[in-house]
């Protein structure tokens, strides 16, 4: 997280605002992805999202060719979203240091998703035990059936 990105996190957070954040690869953008990111922020006064970088979402087992996206383009696609405060880039495997640097007051996830889980556990919500224990609270929303980017992609390799 840069300087600029938190100053202006402590800015909202002095001002009273409350942090939502989530994360994802969020690839082919999709009614799937706007209608949960829309339920997040009614969360909460200010949604970040935390956008894996390109060789982060490799890690994340989707396949070589993933994402189709390059990260510039799905920051500036999610940015332009009203419901986006702000779109932080992470590097690594998991958000897990994101999260502890912007300390939210909601962490959000989708339905794929447990709260039950533990850590090592198919899932688990990374940054759930920190969110929790900082007074935050961590919040399953679920999904839209039906959409995903990999539905996407897989109905439009059968044409």
């Amino acid at each position: 997280m840069t300087a600029h990105e938190k100053a202006r996190i402590e800015a909202w957070r002095s001002s009273g605002l409350s942090i939502v954040f989530t994360n994802g690869v969020f690839d082919i953008l999709h009614a799937g992805h706007v209608s949960y990111l829309k339920a997040a922020k009614a969360l909460g006064d200010m949604l970040i999202v935390g956008l894996n970088s390109d060789a982060s979402a490799r890690l994340q087992g989707k396949g070589p060719e993933r994402p189709i996206n390059k990260e510039a383009d799905r920051k500036m696609v999610l940015e332009a979203l009203r419901v986006v405060d702000a779109v932080i880039v992470f590097e690594t495997e998991t958000p897990l240091d994101l999260i502890v640097a912007v300390q939210p007051e909601v962490l959000v996830k989708g339905g794929d998703y447990n709260l039950g889980a533990r850590r090592g556990e198919d899932g688990y919500i990374v940054g759930s035990k920190e969110v929790n224990e900082g007074g935050g609270r961590v919040t399953v929303l679920p999904l839209l059936p039906g959409r995903s980017t990999t539905k996407i992609l897989k109905k439009g390799q059968s044409q």
